[in-house]
């Protein structure tokens, strides 16, 4: 995959979860993710993609976080294993299990995906 940006679906469903998603996966976008990020369209995130499943791997922080964001954690399926409200300035989130993507947005996002869902990442967002 190439483009930097994808839209994220409910494979079931195929409803829009995100119409842009960031696709993150050098150093220095996972260093900096949403950190000193103010505002977010409710239509973006950022989709952190790491080499394999790990807990430790796909952990985060929030230093430096001026709002509250929605996390999922999906493994190498794409199938969601976690999900939570990260709230500003806490020093550590991870999930309960392995995962190998995790997703950053507003908190909405929470509410519309469930644990077990089976998320896909196609190219095509500007």
């Amino acid at each position: 995959m190439s483009s930097q940006w994808r839209i994220l679906r409910n494979s079931t469903t195929g409803r829009v979860i995100l119409a842009r998603a960031k696709w993150c996966t050098s150093f220095f976008c996972h260093l900096k993710g949403l950190q000193f990020v103010r505002q977010l369209p409710e239509d973006q995130g950022v989709l952190f993609v790491t080499k394999s499943e790990s807990r430790t791997n796909t952990s985060i922080h929030m230093f430096f976080m001026f709002m509250s964001i929605g996390v999922l954690w999906l493994d190498k399926s794409g199938r969601v294993v976690d999900k939570t409200l990260a709230k500003p300035w806490r020093p550590y989130y991870a999930s309960s299990a392995p995962a190998q993507y995790f997703i950053e947005a507003n908190p909405s996002i929470l509410e519309q995906v469930k644990i077990g869902d089976v998320l896909r990442f196609d190219e095509g967002a500007a």
